[in-house]
Parts: C-alpha cells; sequence; structure tokens
C-alpha cells in the first residue's frame, strides 16, 4: 500500500499560529545570551560566547520526529513530546566558558533547567561532544503566560566544526557511512578534544603573566 503524501505546507498554515509562541521564546533566550555577553565583557574583559545559532524546527522534522516515536500527529502531541521543537546553538572558545555560561544561565530566577546532558565530560561513542540543556522560560502573551521549551546546545568552536562535518558526512551517505569513516570521524573527534584541552592550557598559561606598563 502506497503511503499518502504529507501535506507540509498545510500542516504549516495549520499550526504556524501555536508555533508562534517558539519564536518570541527564542527571542527571549537570544536576549538574554546577548546581554550576558556584553555583561561578563564590560566586568571581565572576556566574552564567553563567540556565536549564537538559533532555529525552530520545520514542520516536516517535527513530523518525522513524532513518527518515528510512534506518536499520532497533533499539535498537542508535537509541544509534549518534542522538546527542541527553539532550539539554540551557542559556541564558546574555550570548555571553561561552556561551564561558566551554564552557571549564569542556572543564576536566572525566570528559567526552569528541566535536563542537563553533557556529553563533554561523557562523549557519545561516536566522539560526539557538546553540552545540553533543556530549558523552560515563560513567554508573556497578551492573554496568558506560556512556559515554553527551548534545547541550548553549547560547545567550543572545535566541537562544533567536528559536529558540522559528521553531519554532512550521515547526509552524504543516508546514515549509511563506511566503517572507516566513521572511524577516522572518532579519529577526530579525539584531536579535537586535544585541541581545546591545549588551547585552555594556553588560555591559563597565559592569565599568569602579567604585562608591565
Amino acid at each position: 500500500m502506497v503511503q499518502a503524501e504529507i501535506d507540509y505546507k498545510g500542516i504549516f498554515e495549520e499550526w504556524k499560529n501555536s508555533f508562534l509562541v517558539y519564536k518570541f521564546a527564542l527571542d527571549e533566550v537570544n536576549t538574554k545570551l546577548k546581554i550576558i555577553q556584553e555583561d561578563y565583557q564590560f566586568i571581565h574583559n572576556h566574552n564567553p560566547i563567540e556565536h549564537i545559532k538559533s532555529r525552530i524546527k520545520s514542520p516536516e522534522s517535527i513530523i518525522n520526529k513524532l513518527r518515528r516515536k510512534n506518536i499520532s500527529l497533533s499539535i498537542e502531541n508535537a509541544i509534549k513530546y518534542i522538546h527542541d521543537i527553539a532550539g539554540i546553538r551557542v559556541t564558546c572558545s574555550f570548555i571553561s566558558d561552556i561551564y561558566r555560561l551554564v552557571d549564569v544561565i542556572k543564576k536566572h530566577d525566570d528559567i526552569k533547567i528541566l535536563q542537563v546532558k553533557d556529553y563533554i565530560k561523557n562523549p557519545k561513542p561516536n566522539g560526539y561532544q557538546s553540552l545540553h540543556l533543556l530549558i523552560e522560560i515563560p513567554v508573556f502573551l497578551t492573554t496568558r503566560t506560556q512556559p515554553v521549551k527551548v534545547e541550548i546546545q553549547i560547545r567550543t568552536i572545535a566541537m562544533d566544526f567536528w559536529a558540522s562535518l559528521e553531519h554532512k558526512i550521515f547526509y552524504k551517505f543516508d546514515k549509511d557511512v563506511p566503517k572507516y569513516l566513521i572511524n577516522e570521524l572518532k579519529e577526530a573527534a579525539d584531536v579535537a578534544h586535544h585541541l581545546d584541552v591545549k588551547m585552555e592550557n594556553l588560555k591559563d598559561e597565559m592569565n599568569t603573566y602579567k604585562i608591565s606598563d
């Protein structure tokens, strides 16, 4: 039996008003992160954040994820079971910056930390490293206040470079990646981590010296 083609455009039109709140949530979190950037730079003369990138999952991706989970398609199920509809990726220079940023985020009274996945201290078997926060933030609408989930992925430049390449390779081979490339990716992840540690040590060494006037 041929499966009927899904009308993604029609679903998007139906869902877009319900998902607008995720855009507002991203706006809120982006504003907070930019304030942290400027405030940290002013106080410590150092900016822990290099780049911020945000996105809202497409209806196609949400539908595919619901189907993989064997969950019926509905707005309610999407909101309940898909936690990364709104996502933000933050890139830092150093591993220590990642944990500093997490500590600052935790101090915000209006941010509720729902889940922390630390793939830096506990990398995935393929070598993937990043720190994932699932947060809930209140969005103040004209008629109500709605809590909205946002996933924040925080990683170094080296981690982000590796993850981008890994994604491209898996997309190129439609997830059927040759074994030798998987092995090389794991080796590259180890090299990227070594680079992060080396750069952290160089930064710490630099900070022990005081430049005289």
